[in-house]
């Protein structure tokens, strides 16, 4: 169905190809995966197949890409439509009209379906994802997860032979995800749809694949073979396939019923470490504290700068920062002098009975929540549970329909954004939306004036965060990785003790999640709250202190880490899954546990 023939894509002005050597075929009727770490060309693959690279991007194609029979050098996106339907990363840059029914619909309007058919169509497809209570929301009022199912079933309506998918779940809850990829498996199965499909969250996606190809690093030629052979070489794989390889299980498990039928003498090892079934392996995990304690209490947390009480994510004792990484964060004294000691430090965001409102829909009610200094809080949820809505509070971006909502002190929707920007930052799920020059160093320059902050502060953070990029580089041309990287420096350098990241591992993979989680320890040692609203559990159990879950507005959970997530089957990563009830989060704390 899919033909690759000896293919390589060079942009304009790049040294050399972003993908060469691409040689391989997508048989009728298989889900095939694109892995590999970021910037190796996935994306360039599959818009090869779309027509959308070279006709859209620009820059050279050699060799021949075929979709069913039609050679995409001389076959133009929309001469390729009734054939292939495409999902970028971005799906907002897929919509073309107002409301989610009228989305469903357009794609088959542009081929001249007859009405009937459509009609049919945007029901059943409705029905598939469970968009039938969406169907008159304007796209715009949607949640992120939502936005992606509506752009999936835009292009599922057409019932085209190929599907090409660029990271299709990253945005979705766990529960919406095995539903979008149960879709995909039944359209494969029953239907003959060919599907191509990359994705950094393989430990959603890698027992639905057929064949997985590889792009091992930037310019290198795909290596194609069974989910099981490209795992035991692939530099990306999920956590369960991490410990199976931790453990020396052959061959590698791809899913936590495998993991589980093997688990059994690595579980008998691990009770001997762990003690009675309440805790892991190390020191005391977030399952055996509570939540930091009212601020003028003895046990509160220190301030920024000091020594933390609150446990670390995993069991492990949080790491001092590192000298050198993000250093001009921390408070500086002189040598010679004793600093007085500080006083106990206040909450750094306070919300008392939070209700918001967007129209008709009551997005949170009754919301209660505090965030102490040095504290990780990740907020999770189903797409449209108000985990965005709630940080856009956080931030000053809507106002309370009732309730209260203190930062710092401030109410955030009536302080000035400059005053605003020292006591809390976002990080968007689209950090495209914070970058609006045409230079990596003008972007730089404008964060330090409205932070009011030193000339190089903000490069300065990204010389630390994103070494080897040039001053002249233009955010649009950044890596998904690289444009986090970039928007968290420009938000940290008004120091705010409060950031707010939402979504902030799409489009990252494994390598780079891990960077961000170092960073994101670093400033919480030094004192900083970090609140984020996430799906992906995996970092979730890595790095949260406290867990509170949302649904449909009001919080239904709120708790440490361990406790939250080794009871909830949506929520617990994958290690806890294949270990329960042992209350291992991570495979980092089992490698430390047998070490």
């Amino acid at each position: 169905m899919i033909r690759f023939e000896d293919v390589s894509v060079t942009y304009d002005g790049a040294a050399g190809p972003t993908v060469q050597g691409v040689d391989f075929e997508v048989p009728e009727g298989e889900l095939v995966l694109l892995v590999g770490p970021s910037g190796v060309g996935k994306s360039t693959v599959l818009g090869a197949v779309s027509g959308l690279v070279p006709h859209f991007t620009g820059g050279t194609l050699r060799g021949r890409v075929t979709v069913a029979g039609r050679d995409t050098r001389t076959h133009k996106p929309r001469e390729l439509a009734d054939v292939v339907g495409t999902v970028g990363q971005d799906p907002l840059s897929h919509f073309v009209t107002d409301t989610v029914e009228d989305e469903l619909a357009y794609g088959m309007e542009s081929l001249g379906l007859a009405p009937a058919v459509m009609r049919r169509r945007v029901e059943e497809t409705l029905d598939l994802l469970s968009l039938a209570d969406l169907r008159d929301r304007p796209i715009s009022t949607l949640s992120g997860g939502q936005q992606q199912r509506v752009a999936i079933g835009s292009v599922l309506t057409p019932h085209p032979k190929v599907l090409v998918l660029d990271e299709p779940t990253s945005a979705l809850d766990p529960a919406a995800a095995e539903e979008v990829l149960a879709i995909l498996q039944r359209l494969v199965h029953d239907l003959g749809t060919t599907v191509l499909m990359a994705e950094h969250r393989l430990e959603r996606v890698i027992q639905y694949a057929d064949q997985v190809a590889l792009l091992p690093a930037p310019g290198a030629a795909p290596v194609l073979g069974t989910p099981s052979e490209i795992m035991s070489v692939s530099p990306v794989y999920p956590p369960v396939v991490d410990l199976g390889r931790l453990a020396g299980w052959s061959p590698l498990p791809l899913t936590v019923r495998d993991a589980r039928r093997r688990a059994g003498s690595l579980r008998e090892r691990l009770a001997t470490l762990a003690p009675d079934g309440t805790a892991t392996a190390t020191a005391p995990p977030p399952g055996v504290e509570s939540p930091p304690p009212a601020p003028g209490d003895e046990s509160s947390p220190s301030a920024p700068g000091e020594e933390s009480p609150l446990p670390a994510p995993g069991g492990e004792s949080p790491p001092p920062a590192p000298p050198r990484r993000l250093g001009f964060l921390r408070r500086r004294t002189h040598p010679d002098v004793t600093p007085p000691p500080a006083p106990p430090p206040a909450h750094t965001a306070v919300i008392q009975s939070l209700a918001v409102r967007h129209g008709r829909v009551e997005a949170l009610r009754r919301i209660d929540l505090t965030a102490a200094p040095g504290e990780t809080i990740a907020l999770m949820g189903r797409n449209g549970a108000g985990k965005s809505t709630l940080l856009a509070a956080l931030v000053g971006l809507v106002e309370p329909t009732a309730g209260s909502v203190r930062v710092g002190g401030a109410v955030p929707h009536r302080t000035a954004p400059r005053a605003l920007v020292r006591r809390v930052g976002l990080v968007p799920q689209e950090p495209r939306d914070l970058l609006y020059a045409d230079t990596v160093a003008a972007e730089c320059a404008a964060a330090d004036a409205d932070a009011g902050a030193g000339p190089g502060t903000c490069r300065a953070l990204v010389s630390e965060l994103l070494p080897g990029i040039d001053d002249d580089t233009h955010p649009r041309d950044l890596s998904e990785g690289q444009r986090l990287a970039l928007a968290l420096a420009v938000v940290l350098t008004a120091r705010p003790p409060l950031l707010l990241l939402d979504e902030p591992t799409r489009g990252l993979d494994y390598a780079a999640k891990a960077r961000l989680v170092t960073v994101l320890r670093g400033l919480a040692a030094e004192g900083h709250s970090i609140v984020l609203a996430t799906h992906d559990v995996e970092l979730a159990a890595d790095l949260a202190h406290r867990v509170v879950v949302l649904a449909d507005g009001e919080v239904v959970a709120d708790g440490p880490t361990a406790e939250v997530v080794v009871a909830s089957p949506s929520f617990a990563p994958q290690v806890t899954k294949v270990l329960a009830p042992q209350p291992w989060l991570t495979v980092a704390q089992v490698r430390e546990a047998l070490s």
